[in-house]
């Protein structure tokens, strides 16, 4: 079944180099300190070798006055460093949160060969800022559609497979819950609560969990009555080896399907907070924050063009993957 699947998923060519595309893009971006920093890769001085990507590193170590950590951007600490020893700095010499003092324009300033996407309103180069914001939409959405799936199959394979009373209560109990506005109690509850990676995560995983559940449902209902099911029944099987050992195995293939598009969907609820200021930190290096900059900074068109392109990137390729993998566990197929 594995092998019949994935010869399906690569005929959909759309598909397949979406997901490979994709896949290289969150490794890319999982090594983001070493691509984009403002601290070298690696120094050598007087014999000895310094990481300062791991660890501070202070100036004195350099020769230089001051206990604090040198700071590898100043041109007199580089020069201490390059008479007795060399430094290798990453390919973008700027972190998400680096201001770039050394440009001649006032800030947002456009691309240059030093910022090859512009800065944003405080001097920040914006392609560090894509790629760090990048690493936290897809970890934040990989994260959110885990524990949702997690929670969605749980309850979805309760309702369907004992149904009557249980699946009654759970199914009114759902549709009081996704009748409540869910952008807009997530925006109280924002304001409400300090605003971080996990509280967001949490708040998020209130409702992003119902989506997947009525498939799910569905799915044991239809597969509760079957012959394997009732042989299982009849041998003495627990309920538990019924439902994670039997149907939940035939179930599987709607629930990956629908993967793709909880991922997608969680990523743009991100996004949208983001952008209403609502959503990470301030300081994060974040999609819709570099979406609301381009707003309110209509003139400098590098912001919006950059947050715009890598959204609809991400998104259409997550669209992608999905059809190809709803395609793929299409048995009529």
């Amino acid at each position: 079944m594995n092998q019949t699947f994935f010869t399906k998923f690569k005929k959909n060519r759309r598909g397949y180099f979406s997901f490979l595309f994709l896949s290289s893009l969150f490794f890319f971006t999982l090594l983001a300190e070493f691509i984009a920093n403002d601290k070298p890769l690696l120094v050598r001085f007087n014999g000895d070798f310094y990481f300062p990507i791991f660890h501070e590193v202070s100036e004195k170590n350099f020769g230089g006055k001051f206990e604090t950590a040198a700071d590898f951007r100043d041109p007199q600490v580089q020069e201490l460093i390059e008479k007795n020893g060399w430094i290798i700095f990453p390919p973008i010499r700027f972190s998400y949160d680096t201001i770039n003092y050394e440009i001649k324009t006032p800030a947002p300033s456009k691309p240059s060969l030093a910022n090859l996407f512009g800065t944003d309103d405080q001097g920040r180069d914006v392609l560090a800022r894509v790629i760090y914001g990048i690493r936290i939409s897809l970890i934040f959405g990989l994260v959110l559609t885990f524990f949702s799936t997690a929670l969605g199959i749980f309850l979805g394979a309760i309702q369907g497979y004992f149904g009557g009373l249980t699946d009654l209560i759970l199914q009114r109990f759902m549709e009081i819950w996704s009748s409540m506005p869910i952008l807009f109690l997530l925006i109280i509850l924002s304001s409400i609560l300090e605003p971080n990676f996990f509280t967001l995560l949490g708040l998020m995983l209130l409702f992003s969990w119902m989506s997947i559940v009525s498939y799910v449902r569905a799915e044991f209902l239809r597969l509760r009555n079957f012959d394997f099911v009732r042989a299982s029944k009849a041998l003495g099987a627990s309920n538990s080896r019924i439902i994670f050992r039997h149907i939940l195995p035939n179930a599987s293939p709607i629930i990956i399907a629908n993967i793709p598009f909880l991922l997608a969907g969680s990523i743009t609820t991100l996004t949208s907070l983001d952008f209403l200021g609502l959503g990470l930190p301030i300081g994060s290096p974040s999609l819709g924050e570099l979406l609301a900059q381009g707003k309110n900074n209509l003139t400098a068109y590098w912001l919006g063009i950059a947050g715009f392109a890598t959204i609809t990137l991400i998104l259409t390729f997550l669209v992608f993957i999905g059809e190809a993998v709803r395609d793929a566990t299409d048995t009529r197929k």
